[in-house]
């Protein structure tokens, strides 16, 4: 009995692989690279998933000691999915790790611009802009479509109560 406890894996480990899940799910959505003009490309789909997870990261953001750990946990899922990517993309044992730096720095850039932009609503030339040099970069799709697509994400999550999120359940999930 104490083994089990002390080998047992925490919630938010297991919500966090689940929240990734879904983030993986809706991040493969055919209106993400058709309508909405994310490139379908291995940039566009890092750029999906990098966004959707942010979506989650900002809903979970100051929500209390289980929605950071949750969210500490979807990133750790993130970030091992990303290296393992690189690895069954043939990236030697040598360059994954400038490669991750590199994603990492990516992603942090995008996150802060996403937070301004967030911050600069409800004008929102911002998002416009980072969505188009990110998501839509290489796209001939304007950012209008995206813009909206994020927006409705957002509201719908702000809407979404903690407890399913930091139970691994968003997205209609039950």
């Amino acid at each position: 009995m104490l083994l089990d406890r002390l080998f047992r894996e925490k919630p938010s480990r297991q919500a966090g692989r689940a929240l990734y899940s879904a983030v993986v799910e809706k991040a493969r959505s055919p209106d993400l690279f058709g309508s909405l003009g994310i490139p379908d490309t291995v940039e566009g789909r890092f750029e999906s998933y990098s966004l959707h997870v942010f979506l989650l990261l900002d809903r979970l953001r100051r929500q209390g000691p289980q929605a950071a750990d949750t969210a500490q946990a979807l990133f750790d899922t993130y970030v091992v999915s990303l290296d393992d990517a690189l690895r069954e993309m043939g990236v030697g044992d040598l360059s994954v790790g400038k490669k991750m730096r590199r994603l990492g720095e990516a992603f942090y850039g995008r996150v802060k611009s996403l937070e301004a932009a967030f911050e600069a609503l409800p004008e929102t030339t911002d998002l416009e802009a980072v969505l188009s040099r990110t998501a839509l970069e290489g796209s001939q799709v304007g950012p209008e479509a995206l813009r909206d697509y994020v927006m409705a994400e957002r509201a719908s999550l702000a809407l979404l109560p903690l407890e399913p999120l930091c139970e691994g359940r968003v997205w209609g999930q039950s």
